[in-house]
């Protein structure tokens, strides 16, 4: 309608002509119209408090043309990678035929590779004798062991303080708190 008439309109303009002259029904005109605008082939804009719509046949040649040239610009970069791709193929094809010499160095690989395997499995059983993963064990165990006495050495301070805080006996703290009487620091 705006490309035939070369006009700018507003809605009820539109809801009038639009049912004579393209058989549309004028409940379906404003869906209709908003979706050309939102797919940007009507343009619109608001000037005081109307609001008008037009479109120009230039305009989506011009789109039309930007598409085009996008759309060759991507062809053109696909057809460069995919040649550079075929290059690539074609040098890595190189010295890679099938030989008697190249059959017999992929088995000795794949032999290798299991041999590999192998070791490796073996090497894992004898882990816990590897010195590195002992001396490991030993930091780990001196960490654990200081710790271990730092806790006991508070709950000893805790006991001291209670013992002259409140006047308990040191047997009902233990019996109260759950702590062993055999309670000592780790040698």
């Amino acid at each position: 309608l705006c490309f035939a008439q070369k006009d700018v309109f507003q809605l009820k303009d539109i809801e009038k002509i639009a049912p004579k002259e393209k058989g549309i029904t004028s409940m379906s005109v404003k869906e209709i119209l908003q979706s050309l605008v939102d797919d940007g082939m009507v343009d619109t804009d608001r000037i005081g408090t109307s609001n008008y719509f037009w479109a120009f046949p230039s305009k989506a040649l011009h789109a039309r043309k930007r598409k085009l040239e996008e759309l060759e610009s991507q062809f053109a970069e696909s057809s460069q990678k995919k040649e550079t791709l075929q290059k690539s193929i074609e040098k890595s094809k190189i010295g890679r035929e099938d030989t008697a010499e190249r059959a017999a160095l992929v088995k000795e690989l794949a032999a290798l590779r299991q041999k590999k395997e192998q070791l490796k499995a073996e090497i894992d059983k004898y882990r816990e004798c590897d010195p590195d993963v002992v001396e490991e064990m030993r930091q780990t165990n001196k960490v654990a062991k200081e710790a271990a006495n730092r806790w006991t050495d508070n709950i000893f301070s805790i006991k001291s303080w209670a013992k002259r805080k409140f006047g308990f006996e040191e047997s009902r703290i233990d019996k109260s708190f759950g702590i062993p009487e055999d309670l000592d620091y780790i040698d």
